[in-house]
């Protein structure tokens, strides 16, 4: 099958986990013998851009004609069989699905996010879940500037959900949603049922680490407040304040906005080390070191990529009891859910990691298994490949 991966590549200085999952995914792809061609373009092309360029941004993500053009060339160049779409934000804009359509070839399109109802992505606002707009009224993200906490920054993207609702819902032949709770969540979209399907991401196959368990917990992910990290210190301060002296050590991998704020109060915590960003290798040795993963995050994950990483080392999650991670993490058995935002139950978590090790020893057992059975990279590639034929054989509105 010839396949074309049409993406927006998000920001290098922040790594995405839709970046990665772009990548291993095509790359799985070419591993089974099919023909992958990508389509890309970049954020950080913006940075390099004249002033007179960049004044145009706001009208480029409603539609963005050269992002159309050059799509529609190479349309006709490679021939695919299939595009797939997974992130036309902010600068290919919904133009490249015009071009799909008038090419005659079916679209396949990745949610990876909620920015279809939410302008931040998140449906997060204010420290807090927020479904304000997910019933599909967008007046909500007009009134409290909901991108980037900008009236004249949120504009463009919901003036490009306004203009563009008919074209996704028409244009697109499957939708694939990352997780069960992300579909439900999204039910304001009003997608055909028919035409949506559940795939989860997958993470590469890795041997186990040779390295040495210890007597710790990890955060690997971003140091920012929707993912939960206000909640990581505080459930961490209640934690020691029961464990005293003699407790766990808390690993932090990663950084972010909320980077400065870690690192200063980590320097009156011996307990904690804040590594930094690391290399993805470095991240799953963190993980395979320690008891737990902690997965705070204070939106509804639309998949936590992380969990399933630390799954394939044989490590559970502590994880809030929202978004995707009820649908990954089986309470009790491969990890260990918690009440979303209860500082204190994520404290008594932690208590249980340092009391009972045999317990999340099993729990790490049962994880491997989870992710062997549910997250395998043949399984996920032949379940693509699947919703790719029924694309092709149930075709949207391909005519012009």
């Amino acid at each position: 099958m010839r396949i074309l991966v049409v993406h927006n590549r998000y920001r290098s200085a922040a790594p995405s986990g839709e970046n990665r999952v772009v990548d291993q995914e095509s790359a799985a792809l070419t591993a089974r013998g099919h023909e992958v061609e990508r389509f890309e373009y970049r954020s950080d092309d913006i940075d390099g851009w004249p002033a007179t360029r960049k004044a145009t941004l706001p009208a480029r993500v409603v539609w963005n004609p050269a992002a159309r053009r050059e799509l529609a060339a190479t349309l006709r160049r490679f021939g695919p069989d299939v595009a797939h779409v997974h992130n036309t934000f902010p600068l290919l804009s919904p133009a490249v699905l015009y071009a799909c359509r008038d090419a005659h070839v079916p679209v396949v399109a990745t949610l990876h996010n909620y920015k279809l109802l939410c302008a931040s992505g998140d449906f997060f606002r204010a420290g807090a879940v927020c479904h304000d707009c997910a019933g599909g009224s967008l007046l909500p993200a007009f009134r409290h500037h909901c991108y980037r906490g900008s009236a004249a920054a949120t504009a463009p993207v919901v003036a490009g959900n306004v203009v563009h609702r008919r074209t996704w819902r028409e244009l697109v032949s499957a939708y694939i949603f990352i997780s069960a709770a992300q579909r439900r969540l999204m039910a304001g979209l009003r997608v055909r049922p028919d035409r949506a399907f559940v795939k989860p991401n997958f993470v590469p196959h890795v041997g186990l680490p040779d390295v040495p368990k210890r007597r710790q917990v990890a955060y690997v992910g971003r140091l920012d407040a929707a993912k939960g990290v206000p909640l990581l210190l505080a459930g961490w301060d209640r934690y020691r304040a029961v464990a005293g002296d003699d407790a766990l050590r808390l690993v932090v991998a990663g950084d972010g906005p909320l980077g400065p704020d870690v690192r200063r109060w980590a320097e009156d915590r011996p307990s904690v080390d804040v590594l930094g960003h690391l290399t993805r290798s470095q991240c799953t040795d963190v993980l395979a070191a320690s008891r737990a993963a902690v997965l705070p995050s204070q939106w509804e994950e639309t998949f936590g990529l992380v969990a399933v990483e630390a799954m394939a080392v044989g490590v559970p999650s502590i994880a809030a009891a929202h978004g995707s991670f009820p649908d990954l993490v089986t309470d009790g058995r491969d990890g260990v859910l918690f009440r979303p935002g209860d500082a204190a139950e994520l404290a008594r978590a932690f208590t249980a990691v340092d009391r009972d090790p045999d317990r999340f020893a099993a729990y790490g057992l049962e994880a491997r298994r989870t992710y062997e059975t549910r997250f395998d990279v043949a399984t996920n590639v032949d379940q693509l490949l699947g919703i790719y034929r029924f694309a092709v054989h149930n075709p949207a509105r391909l005519a012009a």
